[in-house]
Formats: structure tokens, C-alpha cells, sequence
């Protein structure tokens, strides 16, 4: 395994980040603005990523793009129809727009009106209710509504990698998101004075703000090694390496969001600092897919 990037995907990493960047929230009332969601939308439609996996590209390319809208709180879907989309490439099924569905709820429904969903070796497509918000203020949830489409059986290993990618995307927007939560601590360390000294010249705050990068970084080379084995080991192996990058990353992400909030002081209790809206997230995510340390035979600490 290769964990350099190549150029195409630096320029996909590149490219992710400045949408992020550029439309993202900024800040909790930016939530609010249908406008900025609207260019929002428009922008992560026309980049044609959420049919990544029916281009032709790899787990690790997906993870890049989920890893930079995640670090950029991006807030229309792109997890749900990434998993819909490599689930109907295999189907040869026109279905058209979907998101995913986890049992009976739809995950990232925002403007889709199906969704598709996996039981046993069998996918199904169904509409959905009214969007609904969550515990997470950046992705909308949806009711799975019956009666359900047949659309088609897959073989065990394609449900296994689907599985392995599906651990390896929620891992990357953990990742993703972590990362955000951090340099917004970094940030607020730097302006923040107490005692006529930036608060970050004090190692209560330098210290806890390094391991996290620590774990930023640990993270993301379980994920880039857990990506890569979804097209490139065999499906064990691969579902193998995504739950441990997830265990990893869960643990990671809520530890570094925490601390954020810790940074931030009284201030980061408050509605209006927008870390609540990263340890939101990773607290959804975490759940999305879940992964324990039975799954792993590993006395993982």
C-alpha cells in the first residue's frame, strides 16, 4: 500500500476543501440560511461526487471528499447518496435520485424523496416521510415508507465491501469533522487572553490541543489503510480494517471535540459556539454504523 496521494486526488482533496470552506456554515446561525443551503446544494450537485463509486473511483477517493465536507461541516447530503449510489452501479437499476436507509430511518434526506436500503442480500427502494431534524443540526433524517421496491439481490461480497465502505465514509467524516473541531480550538487559543497571555501559551491548553493532533493523525492512517483495503484485500479483511479505523476514529473524534469544548470555556457550553455542532455530528456518526470492540477480537484500550 501506497499512502501517498496521487495528484488527481490531492486536486479532489483540494477542490473539496475550498467548497467546504467557501459554503459550509461558519458559524450555528448559519444553519438557518436557506440561501447559503441552496448554493450549497447546487455546488455538491454539479461536482457529480455523489455518484463517486459509478465514476469508477476508489474507496480512498470517496473518503477524501467525506473527509473534507466533514471537516467543513457541510450540511446537504453526500454520505447517504454516496452508499446509495455503489449499491445501485451493481443493480444495473434506474431508480433514480436516492439516499440510504438504516432499518426504517433514512439518513441525509434532505431533498430526496427515496431512499434505498439493504436487507440481507436483498436491496430494496422506498419513499420517504417528512424531513426531520436530529440530535445532528447538519444532516436531516427521514421515516422509510412502506411498501417496499424490490430492486435486486447481491452476492455476499459485494454486500461485505459495500459494508467496508460504508464503515469507511462515517470513519472519514469523523475524521473530517475532528479536524474542523480542532482548528477551531487552535484558533480560539491563539485569541484568547487570559492574565495578559494568549490562553494557548499555557500547556492546560498547548498539551491537550497536541495530543489531539496525536490523534488526528493516528486517525487518519487507519482510515487510509482501512480505505485502500476496500477494493484491494478480500472482504474480510477489509471489513476488518474498517472497523478497527472506526473504533480508532469514534474514540479520536469525540475526545478532540470534547477537548474543543474544554478550550473554548464557559463560552463553549453555549448555542452559539459552534464545536456543540462537531461533537453533534460525531456523536451521529458513531452510531451510524456502529462497530464494538467484540466485532474486532482486539483488547483495543
Amino acid at each position: 500500500m501506497d499512502v501517498r496521494l496521487t495528484t488527481e486526488q490531492r486536486q479532489l482533496r483540494d477542490a473539496a476543501a475550498r467548497l467546504a470552506d467557501d459554503l459550509g456554515p461558519g458559524s450555528v446561525h448559519d444553519l438557518e440560511d436557506g440561501d447559503r443551503v441552496a448554493r450549497l446544494e447546487k455546488a455538491v450537485d454539479s461536482t457529480g461526487w455523489r455518484a463517486l463509486r459509478s465514476d469508477g473511483a476508489t474507496a480512498v477517493e470517496a473518503a477524501i471528499v467525506a473527509e473534507e465536507l466533514g471537516r467543513g461541516l457541510v450540511d446537504v447530503p453526500f454520505l447517504g447518496p454516496l452508499l446509495a449510489d455503489d449499491l445501485r452501479r451493481h443493480l444495473g437499476a434506474e431508480v433514480g435520485p436516492a439516499t440510504i436507509a438504516v432499518a426504517a430511518e433514512a439518513v441525509d434526506s434532505r431533498g430526496f424523496r427515496r431512499a434505498l436500503t439493504l436487507r440481507q442480500r436483498q436491496v430494496f427502494a422506498g419513499g420517504l416521510g417528512a424531513v426531520r431534524a436530529g440530535a445532528d443540526l447538519t444532516r436531516r433524517g427521514a421515516e422509510l415508507l412502506e411498501p417496499l421496491e424490490p430492486l435486486g439481490e447481491l452476492s455476499a461480497e459485494l454486500i461485505a465491501r459495500w459494508q467496508a465502505l460504508a464503515l469507511v465514509v462515517t470513519c472519514a467524516d469523523l475524521v473530517g469533522v475532528a479536524r474542523g473541531a480542532h482548528a477551531v480550538a487552535c484558533d480560539y487559543a491563539k485569541l484568547r487572553q487570559q492574565y495578559g497571555k494568549t490562553i494557548g501559551s499555557y500547556q492546560a491548553v498547548a498539551h491537550p490541543l497536541a495530543e489531539g493532533l496525536a490523534l488526528i493523525e493516528g486517525s487518519v492512517s487507519v482510515l487510509r489503510h482501512a480505505a485502500w483495503a476496500v477494493d484491494e484485500l478480500p472482504p474480510d479483511e477489509a471489513i476488518q480494517a474498517a472497523r478497527i479505523a472506526k473504533i480508532y476514529s469514534a474514540r479520536a473524534a469525540r475526545t478532540i471535540c470534547e477537548t474543543a469544548i474544554q478550550v473554548h470555556g464557559g463560552i463553549g457550553n453555549t448555542w452559539e459556539c459552534l464545536v456543540h455542532v462537531h461533537l453533534r455530528r460525531v456523536l451521529t456518526s458513531t452510531e451510524l454504523f456502529p462497530v464494538s470492540l467484540e466485532e474486532i477480537h482486539l483488547g483495543l484500550s
